[in-house]
């Protein structure tokens, strides 16, 4: 049987998205740190970096006045669900709903609140098994950078959960960061760039660097450039460890960036730092080396020692504990 796919959805003749700026007198918020994307050549460009929308549910995250909106419509959506936490511009993305015959879902609020899973899971055509190929749910985002850490954070730390986008398979997210924050997040070993955001994101997921924006190419121009990524999460991480166990490692570890890693392992034992010495002898790891020569495979090393070390040391001290209630009982 053959079947045809639905044709991408055009939208109808609209005013410019620089019209509708000016139209509903709107201006870039600084302390949102928002930066306006009007080229619908860059918007479209970041639209076929993601890829294969088509009947597709899409959340967009921060849409603004909606040009990265309008690109994504005309790739053909099923669904596009945005996320807009500035009430100013319910306005026009109103305008792209209409125009778009409903299929945009507006939804007013933090995104680092919203629930992907409920909002989202009526328009997600089916849920892919893990091990598949990504499901047709995607999320795109020209991300504010003040919000960008934190939000990436909380994504990556759903995905060994199996929730939020996460929730559908291994969904793909497309978003805009800043330079120098989508260089510590690519990072390899040795790289002055490597942090804490190179390992999370690293261990999780297969990053692809876009293309970069220069910072001309926003209104207002910021002082920095962006660049968009691709994450698509891994089948397996790379590193065989509890998520909280690999934080807790991670961030002590980057606690002292330009130091030896020795000083920063201390701080996974505050009350014992002597087992810092012990951390290294199990896993193998020279402890004179610097946080950002760490390899995945030397996080992965530590991870197993830390935790066979916090076992046993728990495992001590719950017999001093017995044995010192056990001796207040006979005496």
């Amino acid at each position: 049987l053959y079947y045809s796919m639905p044709a991408p959805r055009r939208l109808p003749p609209l005013p410019t998205v620089s019209d509708i700026i000016r139209l509903y007198g709107l201006s870039a918020k600084s302390q949102l740190s928002q930066n306006f994307l009007l080229d619908l050549n860059v918007t479209d460009k970041i639209v076929r970096v993601a890829g294969g929308l088509s009947d597709c549910c899409v959340c967009e995250v921060g849409p603004g006045p909606g040009s990265l909106t309008r690109s994504i419509l005309n790739a053909g959506p099923r669904k596009l669900v945005v996320v807009e936490k500035d009430r100013r511009f319910l306005p026009s993305l109103e305008l792209l709903r209409d125009a778009s015959r409903g299929c945009v879902e507006i939804h007013h609020g933090d995104v680092l609140d919203f629930d992907v899973e409920k909002v989202c899971g009526p328009h997600v055509e089916e849920t892919q098994q893990w091990e598949n190929d990504p499901p047709k749910f995607h999320v795109l985002g020209n991300l504010p950078f003040n919000v960008s850490i934190p939000l990436l954070l909380q994504w990556l730390s759903m995905i060994p959960q199996r929730k939020g986008p996460f929730h559908f398979g291994r969904s793909q997210l497309t978003l805009t960061f800043q330079k120098e924050v989508a260089e510590r997040i690519t990072a390899p070993p040795g790289d002055t760039q490597r942090s804490r955001l190179s390992i999370m994101a690293q261990h999780l997921c297969h990053v692809k660097w876009g293309f970069q924006l220069r910072g001309k190419t926003f209104v207002p121009p910021p002082k920095v450039d962006a660049v968009v990524l691709k994450l698509t999460p891994l089948v397996k991480p790379t590193i065989d460890v509890d998520y909280r166990t690999l934080e807790t490692v991670v961030k002590s570890l980057f606690q002292y960036r330009r130091k030896y890693i020795r000083n920063g392992a201390r701080l996974l034992f505050p009350a014992n730092p002597e087992l810092a010495a012990e951390l290294f002898r199990l896993s193998g790891v020279d402890d004179t080396l610097r946080p950002q020569q760490l390899t995945l495979v030397h996080f992965e090393q530590l991870c197993n020692a830390y935790e066979i070390l916090v076992k046993e040391y728990s495992s001590a001290s719950e017999n001093r504990t017995i044995q010192h209630k056990g001796a207040s009982a006979c005496s």
